[in-house]
């Protein structure tokens, strides 16, 4: 646990300049001062860009997986490890001497949903005393006993684990195609007014694994989706949240596409093909249209969508597996696996933030 004063950090932090806050998500829309910003032309490197980039005020490591159990039923797995900077760092500044100055905050989130059930746990930690961190050489991301980690320094081949109170899962995953940048070579704009990330995927994994729940342990087979990204002023000054998917058709071709609310809205993406192959999404090609909302933590939040995306001969209907699929953790938003019918059909994940607390909507 932490102590008080690295608690009290954290909070501060992550109010300020988290992805996971749920009102306004207030900070990734405030000036980046003293910190980098991500430029256009900009080449990402691997495996140097595998690591963390301490000199940017957010970032995440990202996978979620659809899976299929033994038992047949259907489930959905979410790990996430974020940083976030409570100055700008270099990597030259620290103090080896006071690791609790260093100004890396991390903080990871494990997901696990089933048809009737979905759990989740959190764990917050400081850089500098070894609780949390990601190297590239061999590829490592952990905080406390969760990881994700590879025996070399690609994101090929990885094991990932997580526990909470109620659940575990130790997965393994195979990538059978190429890293994708998404945006423009991995430069992803995210307003009209150019706010941006660095941004890029591997969604080609194959998983198995063992889900531990409640009932025993089930052996699971599926697909994964890891997302990487960093900035330090993703989001323009009125934007308060997004809506996020990434898709997986039987065709082989995905979809990742998101929409940030705000004055206007603001969609982008990009198309995969099935060899890999992706091609940027015209903003405001991507219509993403709320078809029911559900009651989730005394919260509106809309659960089935209609997808169109008129380029691509797309328009599907998209259905959480369970729509109380909510990361009560401590800045809560929705996450959950979704299946997808209509000009295709496939499955994959939904995340929606900034949708606000009860008294928020009244």
């Amino acid at each position: 646990m932490l102590c008080g004063i690295a608690a009290a950090l954290l909070w501060q932090v992550l109010h300020y300049a988290s992805p996971a806050a749920s009102q306004g998500y207030a900070g990734l829309g405030s000036a980046a001062d003293g910190f980098s910003v991500p430029q256009k032309g900009t080449e990402l490197l691997f495996p140097q860009d595998h690591a963390a980039h301490p000199n940017y005020r957010i970032e995440w490591w990202y996978l979620t997986a659809n899976l299929i159990g033994e038992d047949g039923l259907s489930y959905g797995v979410q790990w996430t490890l974020f940083r976030s900077a409570l100055r700008p760092d270099d990597g030259t500044t620290g103090d080896i001497t006071l690791p609790w100055a260093d100004p890396q905050i991390w903080m990871g989130h494990a997901g696990l949903t089933t048809p009737d059930a979905h759990y989740h746990a959190e764990r917050l930690a400081r850089g500098g005393i070894g609780q949390a961190g990601v190297a590239a050489t061999p590829f490592e991301a952990y905080v406390d006993d969760w990881h994700m980690r590879s025996s070399d320094e690609s994101l090929q081949a990885l094991t990932v684990r997580a526990t909470g109170q109620d659940f575990r899962y130790k997965l393994m995953l195979e990538a059978d195609g190429p890293l994708v940048l998404q945006g423009d070579a991995g430069y992803s704009v995210k307003s009209a007014n150019g706010q941006s990330s660095y941004y890029y995927s591997q969604p080609h994994y194959n998983v198995s694994g063992v889900l531990q729940l409640p009932d025993g342990p089930v052996a699971v087979t599926g697909q994964g989706w890891l997302d990487r990204e960093w900035s330090s002023q993703p989001l323009a000054e009125d934007q308060h949240g997004w809506d996020w998917f990434s898709l997986r058709f039987e065709s082989g071709e995905k979809l990742m596409g998101f929409q940030l609310r705000g004055s206007n809205l603001f969609t982008s993406g990009t198309w995969i093909a099935a060899d890999g192959t992706p091609t940027a999404l015209e903003p405001g090609s991507l219509q993403a249209t709320p078809l029911s909302v559900t009651q989730v933590a005394d919260r509106q939040v809309p659960t089935d969508w209609q997808l169109r995306l008129p380029a691509r001969n797309l328009d599907v209907q998209i259905t959480a597996l369970n729509p109380q699929a909510w990361m009560g953790t401590s800045f809560p938003y929705w996450e959950g696996p979704v299946r997808v019918k209509g000009s295709h059909r496939g499955q994959g994940y939904l995340e929606m933030t900034g949708y606000g607390s009860p008294a928020d909507q009244d």
